[in-house]
């Protein structure tokens, strides 16, 4: 679906959020406090967004992995065009990370973590190629706290954006959009998963009522 779906991903993300997925991913990375000198690994990466974002700011080795062949594609024709040396896109799978243990120093991940079977095994897997004192961040969608917002937001996205979507890509990738936000893990489920995995504590960071939700787990110095 999302080989599918490429040519138009960044567009639609764009329209479709109104601009503001750029907003969010602009705090994401603010918040993640990342070091210059040391490794960012940027899982389910799509086109490279996060990825690119991140060295607009810091002095860092960026990997960029998702199992998408074609995302990989567009995101090495970017890094062309952007002539960035300090960046590589791989293909690869969440829950079977293809790098050494204690290997990066911060690992992202931007609307990818909901589309993971199996999300003990890929946090599993995140905290295995972290080093000590490593940093995961998970930038994900979440049920709003208002209600009256989340009555606004609901038939936005549940309606109106599935149909604009499917004008200009696959239909049923919008339709799969808010579905899966529906059946995803509740913020406090999140935070419990990440700290079973390993990870010695984990942050919250609501965005736009709630839209949006950053997730910061920290591994042990240890």
């Amino acid at each position: 679906m999302f080989d599918d779906i490429s040519p138009h991903y960044d567009f639609l993300n764009h329209f479709l959020s109104l601009g503001i997925d750029i907003y969010w991913r602009k705090i994401f990375i603010r918040k993640l406090n990342i070091e210059n000198d040391t490794k960012v690994l940027d899982v389910a990466c799509g086109t490279g967004d996060v990825c690119f974002e991140i060295l607009k700011h810091h002095s860092v080795s960026v990997i960029g992995l998702d199992l998408s062949s074609n995302m990989i594609n567009l995101a090495n024709q970017k890094a062309g065009k952007k002539n960035q040396d300090n960046i590589t896109f791989l293909q690869g799978d969440a829950e079977n990370l293809p790098f050494d243990s204690h290997s990066v120093d911060y690992l992202t991940i931007s609307y990818g973590f909901r589309n993971i079977s199996n999300y003990d095994t890929a946090l599993s897997e995140f905290y295995r190629v972290l080093k000590p004192g490593g940093i995961l961040g998970i930038l994900e969608f979440s049920k709003p706290k208002s209600k009256l917002f989340g009555s606004i937001f609901r038939l936005y996205f549940h309606h109106i954006l599935p149909r604009i979507g499917s004008l200009f890509s696959r239909s049923d990738a919008y339709r799969y959009l808010p579905e899966s936000v529906d059946f995803f893990p509740t913020r406090h489920d999140i935070c419990q998963k990440i700290i079973y995995s390993g990870f010695e504590r984990a942050k919250i960071h609501d965005l736009t009522f709630g839209i949006s939700t950053i997730f910061i787990g920290f591994k042990p110095d240890g």
